[in-house]
């Protein structure tokens, strides 16, 4: 059964897309939508050329605001890297950090991940962070050690800090890196059998009620089609959605196939 505890977590990731009058337009429809739902969480991610006139669109708005990368430094002589203080004073509650296409082309190791998750708590940002095999090593039936690995790199700077590890809020991304943009998803018992060894995997280092906790995401070729099966899964508590999520209204599909938006708008009527 789902925890009641855990609100669904949904973010647009936009990547390389979208200008900030594009960006304008689609917050327009999407807060006309799902702008005043506290059913869920929902967060959009444009390129930082377009997070200021996003943060202007959703100045009234329960749509949050996320980065989709952030630099492991406070500030100093760092050419084209973002601090955590920026990003805040633009009006970002959240960020992605260890995303497979940062890893993989701007080769963010496990070590510069987990030092992006400590700037980001230690700066009261949000962090979403991505884990996930490819398709190489789910082949080889490495995906367990894997995502092991990512989630120890990834939470090692607070991990050591039991004080600051039960007070963090942070949400965890499993992207299968062959599911992403390929159109070829986990399918709902592969996802879930992944979510629920990445929440015990937290549970061994943070404890089982922290474990429980902690928002465990799905990305990968999640559209409207398939959105409802994946997010009805015990382990399953969103969606990061990158392609599908370029529209706006395709988006909002999405928003509406998560169970607990579902029931607040069968309370409603």
């Amino acid at each position: 059964m789902k925890s009641s505890s855990r609100k669904s977590l949904l973010v647009a990731n936009w990547k390389m897309n979208k200008t900030p009058d594009d960006t304008i337009r689609y917050v327009e429809r999407l807060h006309s939508k799902v702008g005043q739902c506290e059913a869920v969480d929902v967060f959009i991610a444009p390129p930082f050329v377009a997070l200021d006139s996003a943060n202007r669109a959703l100045r009234w708005s329960k749509i949050k605001l996320a980065a989709q990368d952030i630099s492991e430094f406070e500030s100093g002589a760092y050419t084209g890297e973002v601090s955590a203080n920026m990003l805040l004073t633009i009006g970002c509650h959240g960020v992605i950090i260890g995303h497979s296409e940062r890893r993989r082309i701007f080769g963010d190791s496990d070590e510069r991940v987990g030092l992006k998750v400590i700037r980001a708590l230690c700066d009261g940002l949000f962090p979403i962070i991505c884990i996930g095999e490819t398709a190489k090593e789910r082949e080889e039936g490495k995906t367990e050690k894997v995502l092991s690995r990512q989630v120890a790199g990834a939470l090692s700077g607070i991990a050591e800090e039991r004080e600051l590890f039960e007070k963090s809020d942070f949400a965890l991304a499993y992207e299968p890196v062959w599911a992403i943009g390929t159109g070829k998803a986990a399918t709902p018992e592969m996802a879930e059998s992944a979510h629920k060894f990445i929440r015990d995997r937290l549970g061994e280092t943070a404890g089982k009620a922290k474990a429980d906790n902690v928002r465990i995401i799905y990305g990968g070729s999640v559209n409207s089609v398939n959105s409802k099966e994946l997010l009805a899964q015990e382990n399953i508590d969103g969606a990061l959605i990158g392609g599908a999520s370029l529209e706006a209204m395709e988006f909002m599909r999405i928003i509406e196939t998560a169970p607990d938006f579902a029931e607040s708008e069968v309370r409603k009527s």
